[in-house]
């Protein structure tokens, strides 16, 4: 719905509370006028249900209107006599029109010192539970939001089981565009896989004003523009979902509005030079490495290596001891009983499994090892004596497809070659070719709401021949520091601002193996309670806030114990 689309359903929308409020009003000793006129109408509904002023500010918040319209409905027919678990139901399962009825009811009469304390142990606790919930939506939609790190595409900067606060206001809190939605969940309800909104009505984008722009490499949460997935890792026609419910995202913005971004042999160039990453950031990249003597994974191991495959031979291999090593398998290469060849990550198979089932298990030692490697890592293995020599892997080759962005059969990027492309930048313009229109069609067409044509050669917008396009928004362009296990911008183009969620802003937990099962988590102690964006290494400040919490504690129990003895 648009803005003036709006405008009109509260117009009508206010003149039918007038018409179903108006005698409730004049019955409480304030003018019928009044329910006429908006927001005032409410401020004066709070002083006939005794309530608090603020309380319209609820109303006005969208799904947190949701929870707070039952209680007002409720405290309405309650001024006005009707107490019993049969109106309250009435009201509730009405949708608020029970107070239509109350409104034209001859015995209704206004109660003036009506006693606002919950009627039971049961309402006092649900009014708790609502208020609480009411709170917790409120900071978790326009302040703060927890998140989890779910896949190693900003691997090693954010790890897998990273726990993150993502700060809403840093960059403007948005306003939902679903206006009906479960409190504090995402598109599912959590354990049901049943939808959590409804696709209408929904409201235009509004964002809050920002406390800061988006700096080129932060970090941040944004939702994912190509997302139609209903379900991960289902094979299933596509959804539409409203923008705030597209699956979330967490990659750098390594590309800002107006930067000309191109990707040569594996390096980031930002307006023709090397992109240089803070200090926090460790990109990875693919490297072979050669040694004619093999490459020990033990030596790998201790130079704090783990990103590489390891192939291992198991001779008495059986159903029982494989389904239980299974998990640990990223391969089979050879399934024969005699020569079971087996791939796995740089851990291998836990050694309380091979004693378990007394595995006959030997370690193939490659000659040649794929690696990845972050800068660092790969001075520290030419220092070494643990390779003969070292490779950086890229693609050289370049060939037309349609897996990478413009995914366009006439572009031949690919993700060591790329570019290079201007990020839009909002009231910029660009002028429109044969050649480059694949690449802004899609912002044209889906992003900023046009019609879009190509006539005998000619470009028409809105039905409008046109060369050149003004843009309605900023863009963004976002990848992972784990580029070669990352799906970014690389694959489905520019990020619209009005998909920004977000900036992680705070890592307070941290599990490694969080998809290995409870059994085998482990908690990160050296990243509880850690920053993200600042420079230098990452300092865990979780001591800090044991003691904060300790000292808090000493003095409540302190101020307690000289209010009781005064008492």
């Amino acid at each position: 719905m648009t803005w003036t689309e709006w405008l009109l359903f509260f117009t009508i929308y206010q003149l039918f509370y007038s018409f179903g409020t108006w005698r409730l009003y004049k019955k409480a000793g304030f003018n019928p006028i009044h329910t006429i006129i908006p927001i005032y109408s409410g401020l004066i509904l709070m002083k006939i249900i005794k309530r608090p002023w603020w309380w319209m500010i609820l109303v006005i918040i969208p799904i947190v209107n949701l929870l707070i319209f039952p209680i007002i409905w409720i405290e309405t027919i309650r001024s006005f006599g009707k107490n019993k678990i049969k109106d309250t139901l009435l009201v509730i399962f009405s949708l608020g029109l029970y107070v239509i009825y109350v409104n034209y009811d001859g015995k209704a009469e206004y109660i003036e010192n009506r006693d606002l304390n919950p009627q039971s142990g049961i309402e006092e606790w649900f009014s708790s539970i609502i208020f609480a919930v009411i709170l917790a939506t409120v900071v978790h939609t326009y302040f703060i939001q927890p998140f989890i790190i779910p896949t190693g595409s900003l691997e090693r900067t954010l790890l897998v089981g990273d726990f993150l606060f993502v700060s809403k206001y840093h960059y403007g809190a948005r306003v939902p565009k679903t206006v009906v939605s479960f409190p504090m969940v995402h598109d599912t309800i959590v354990g049901t896989g049943i939808r959590s909104y409804l696709n209408k009505p929904q409201l235009p984008y509004l964002r809050f004003p920002k406390f800061q722009k988006i700096k080129r490499n932060d970090i941040v949460t944004f939702n994912w523009p190509a997302d139609t997935v209903r379900k991960f890792f289902v094979r299933e026609k596509g959804v539409i979902k409203p923008i705030d419910k597209k699956s979330n995202y967490v990659k750098r913005c390594v590309g800002i509005p107006g930067d000309t971004l191109e990707i040569n042999n594996g390096d980031l160039q930002i307006n023709g030079q090397i992109s240089l990453l803070p200090e926090r950031a460790k990109p990875l990249f693919k490297y072979t490495a050669y040694n004619s003597n093999g490459i020990s994974s033990q030596n790998l191991n201790k130079l704090g290596l783990y990103d590489f495959q390891r192939k291992f031979v198991i001779k008495n291999i059986n159903q029982n001891s494989f389904d239980d090593i299974k998990p640990h398998i990223l391969s089979l290469v050879n399934n024969n009983i005699e020569n079971f060849t087996i791939i796995t990550n740089s851990k291998g198979i836990p050694t309380e499994k091979i004693r378990k089932h007394r595995l006959s298990i030997s370690e193939i030692t490659e000659r040649e090892k794929k690696l990845t490697l972050t800068e660092k890592d790969y001075s520290k293995i030419l220092k070494s004596n643990t390779v003969d020599s070292i490779i950086k892997n890229y693609k050289k080759t370049k060939s037309y497809n349609t897996s990478f962005f413009p995914n366009d059969i006439t572009y031949d990027w690919n993700e060591d070659n790329f570019g290079p492309v201007i990020i839009p930048k909002k009231n910029s313009s660009v002028t429109l070719t044969q050649s480059n229109l694949p690449i802004y069609k899609k912002i044209i067409k889906d992003y900023e709401n046009n019609i879009i044509e190509v006539k005998d050669g000619k470009i028409f917008i809105n039905k409008k021949e046109t060369n050149d396009y003004k843009f309605k928004m900023d863009y963004y362009w976002m990848m992972g520091d784990n580029r070669y296990s990352s799906e970014d911008s690389r694959m489905w183009g520019f990020v619209p601002e009005d998909h920004i969620v977000g900036k992680p802003i705070f890592i307070w937990m941290s599990i490694d193996g969080i998809n290995d099962g409870i059994r085998n988590w482990k908690i990160r102690w050296d990243r509880v309670f850690t920053t993200i964006h600042e420079d230098g290494e990452p300092k865990s400040y979780f001591i800090h806030f044991v003691v904060f919490c300790l000292i808090v504690w000493l003095i409540n129990k302190y101020l307690t114990k000289k209010v009781l003895k005064n008492a």
